[in-house]
């Protein structure tokens, strides 16, 4: 049971430091175009505290990533790994507006179908 939770926590942490990344992104607009003045706005957003914080994440999913995989095969752990991007989908949908399509939905079916196929291997 640990080791699911182990890959849980690395799909919940994954997605958090996604969707943080993205909204401070958005909350500080676009990429200047100069060199000096691309490097100065990316260094000032390492300072943001919810950027840091989508960095902390994203060790927090590493470390869960390397304590799942001390309990299972990684062909059948990493499948899992998909829902971080049916998860991600769905919360731009909400959260950011963007637009769902036909496409993604079958994308997204896809993903789905793979992770049910490859969950029986175990």
């Amino acid at each position: 049971m640990m080791g699911y939770l182990y890959i849980f926590g690395t799909i919940l942490f994954t997605v958090y430091g996604q969707i943080v990344l993205k909204w401070q992104m958005d909350q500080a607009g676009t990429l200047p175009e100069s060199l000096w003045d691309k490097m100065t706005f990316l260094l000032q957003l390492l300072l943001n505290p919810w950027i840091l914080s989508g960095f902390a994440a994203a060790f927090l999913a590493a470390l869960c990533w390397m304590a799942a995989m001390t309990k299972f095969n990684i062909s059948y752990a990493y499948p899992f790994m998909s829902l971080s991007f049916v998860l991600v989908f769905l919360l731009s949908v909400v959260l950011f507006g963007d637009p769902v399509t036909v496409q993604k939905i079958v994308g997204l079916t896809l993903i789905i179908a793979g992770i049910v196929v490859t969950s029986q291997s175990l």
